[in-house]
């Protein structure tokens, strides 16, 4: 009971409030965090790259319930070291290569600290002008250095808005396309809506399509190939949408990849927005990792024949050195976009609204709510200017290119696609193995390709389970691949070379159990 009296004191004593936002320790404890994460990088690679936690970990050193009275935040930091640490997977590793880059900068990570700070909820024009119009003005910035179409600009008849990620933005235009096309053929025709990608489509396009309520039946991934890179072809879309007009169905939308997350193919725009356009159906070209590439000239080409589409996306959270979350998507018809996402409540109505003069992104995605992520973006653009980007984005290709040629200097290993970008396919190759034909008493090679992908699903595990690198796999036409992805912001070539000095002795470790 004494306890419990303490407690209730303790929250009725007004003298005892402390003012959360008050400006003087926000200062001391600001600095003292900013000053935690400063030598949380200088440090970073003290940290195994890959957490080595196992599930459950965190419930047995915290508490079982929330502090009734204030911890010092020195107690709470030293918690973040001794506990969270270790359980955290670091992407800023320069010893990190898995998935596809969250590359952090000095300008996203303050930008993000500033657009925290103002804290501002800009879901129209007038609760917060400056977040509505940066954003308009960064979108047409960064639309510029990609040399898109006027169509896709603010400054010609379309215009951007930064989602949160690219499975928003592809559900945002796969529902504007939905309701476009549904105007056209009648509602009733629901049921009979098809949306294409291919086999090396990222799920978000299935997912989309699953909440916009088209049948999981009429979502084609059409099949790809090796020898063809894995990029969807413009003849097999052909063919796919006419089977399928000729069942009654109704096409009426194309996902097309410039960098997909398997093996970074690239669709061809162009030839495949011709097939589109001859059926009206929408195209959406996902370019979240590689876009960022596109503002250096030469990776223009991979979005050439871009003006067919209507809408482009690029994650700058990926590759562009800006922090979650960042999807920066363009569309050339934004009132199709407004016609499906927007809601009017009476309380949200206002003079600048109804005068038609001024945008109001919540008429431009899922959410009410949104972040003012203009500001982080608008800093990275300001603080390091196109030309310094575009040598940044090189110098992560031009390691990638030192890792493919390391990786084809060794005859035990192969690259198993073409390299893109900054991202490297390649498997160990396994010993030959030979077999006995009893009918002719001869040996023979045996092509196991089962065998191939557990000796690398067996390398790559122990490669990570090193802590001192980190990497994932995919899986393409039964093909087992380890990816190595450039784009971590503190990664030199030294990194590099030590990757895949670990590779090459866990494979010498792995091979001679053989």
């Amino acid at each position: 009971m004494g306890s419990h009296g303490f407690i209730y004191n303790q929250e009725t004593n007004s003298s005892n409030i402390v003012n959360p936002l008050n400006p003087e320790e926000f200062r001391k404890q600001g600095h003292m965090i900013i000053d935690f994460l400063a030598d949380y990088y200088q440090n970073i690679e003290n940290y195994p790259v890959l957490s080595q936690v196992e599930p459950g970990y965190l419930q047995k050193l915290l508490p079982k319930s929330a502090p009734s009275v204030p911890e010092p935040i020195e107690t709470i930091l030293h918690d973040i070291q001794k506990h969270i640490i270790p359980g955290i997977t670091h992407w800023q590793s320069p010893n990190y290569y898995a998935y596809f880059p969250s590359s952090g900068s000095v300008a996203g990570f303050l930008g993000e600290v500033l657009s925290t700070g103002f804290n501002v909820v800009g879901f129209n024009w007038i609760s917060s002008p400056a977040a509505t119009e940066l954003e308009a003005i960064v979108m047409d910035w960064l639309g510029q250095m990609l040399e898109l179409p006027q169509s896709f600009l603010f400054s010609g008849t379309g215009g951007g808005v930064i989602q949160g990620t690219t499975c928003e933005a592809i559900l945002c235009t796969i529902t504007a396309a939905r309701d476009q096309m549904l105007s056209k053929v009648g509602r009733e025709k629901m049921g009979k809506l098809v949306v294409y990608g291919s086999d090396q489509t990222h799920s978000a396009l299935a997912k989309a399509a699953k909440i916009a309520g088209i049948e999981p039946n009429n979502v084609r991934a059409i099949k790809t190939t090796k020898s063809a890179s894995f990029e969807l072809s413009p003849e097999s879309l052909r063919r796919a949408v006419r089977l399928d007009l000729e069942t009654g169905l109704v096409p009426f939308f194309l996902c097309a990849t410039v960098g997909t997350t398997s093996t970074t193919a690239v669709d061809p725009i162009g030839p495949l927005c011709e097939v589109a356009q001859e059926h009206g159906m929408w195209v959406h070209v996902d370019a979240a990792y590689a876009g960022s590439a596109c503002i250096c000239p030469e990776f223009r080409h991979f979005i050439d024949g871009i003006e067919g589409a209507n809408s482009f996306s690029f994650n700058a959270h990926k590759w562009f050195f800006t922090t979650l979350d960042c999807c920066c998507l363009w569309v050339k018809d934004p009132g199709a976009l407004i016609k499906s996402l927007s809601t009017n409540a009476e309380y949200l109505n206002n003079k600048a609204s109804d005068s038609k003069q001024v945008v109001d992104y919540k008429d431009w995605q899922i959410t009410l709510s949104r972040r003012f992520r203009a500001m982080k973006l608008w800093l990275v653009l300001r603080s390091y200017g196109v030309a310094n980007l575009r040598n940044f984005l090189r110098s992560h290709v031009k390691m990638a290119k030192r890792f493919q040629q390391l990786v084809e200097s060794d005859n035990r290993f192969e690259v198993v696609v073409p390299r893109n970008f900054a991202m490297v396919c390649f498997r160990l190759l396994p010993p030959t193995k030979i077999g006995y034909n009893k009918s002719d008493h001869r040996t023979r090679v045996v092509d196991d390709e089962e065998y191939a992908n557990k000796l690398n699903k067996t390398l790559l595990e122990s490669v990570n389970s090193s802590g001192q690198v980190y990497m994932t796999h995919t899986v393409v036409h039964g093909i087992y691949v380890i990816r190595f992805a450039v784009g971590a912001s503190l990664t030199e070539d030294k990194h590099v070379i030590k990757a895949w000095k670990v590779v090459q002795e866990t494979a010498d470790a792995l091979l001679a159990t053989m």
